[in-house]
């Protein structure tokens, strides 16, 4: 039951993961805007989500617990993880000091992220709300 309930919930999982580390990057090119020679980046979320998604698939990959009686509960660790294939971003205009980091540009991808972040969370707790009621007798 409790694997049921924990595979209604992963995706979700996963989706406020990866928001949350592109939340971070974006704020670190707000806060390094006026960084000599600082890089803007970033990463495709859509491609992120999906090998984070496969490699759930594959095995429940990941850091396993070991057992000493039989009555224990198997754990995995999040298949998630960290994002380690950060892109850089190709400046729309160059700057004199190296810096790439276009400030409406990232302010913009910063907004639509924390929307999309909380229609996530709107969604889980939907989710959650409907396995409850399931769950309770009438």
């Amino acid at each position: 039951m409790i694997d049921k309930l924990g595979a209604a919930l992963n995706f979700q999982q996963d989706v406020l993961n990866l928001r949350q580390q592109r939340h971070e990057v974006l704020a670190s090119n707000v806060a390094n805007a006026d960084t000599p020679n600082y890089k803007a980046r970033d990463f495709d979320f859509s491609q992120a989500l999906s090998r984070a998604m496969d490699s759930g698939r594959a095995g429940q990959g990941g850091l396993g617990l070991s057992t000493t009686a039989s009555g224990h509960i198997g754990g995995h660790a999040s298949s998630s993880g960290r994002v380690h294939d950060l892109m850089y971003r190709v400046p729309a205009q160059a700057s004199l000091d190296g810096n790439t980091v276009d400030m409406d540009r990232e302010r913009a991808e910063f907004a639509d992220n924390a929307v999309r972040y909380q229609a996530s969370l709107t969604m889980l707790n939907s989710r959650i709300q409907g396995l409850k009621s399931a769950m309770q007798s009438e």
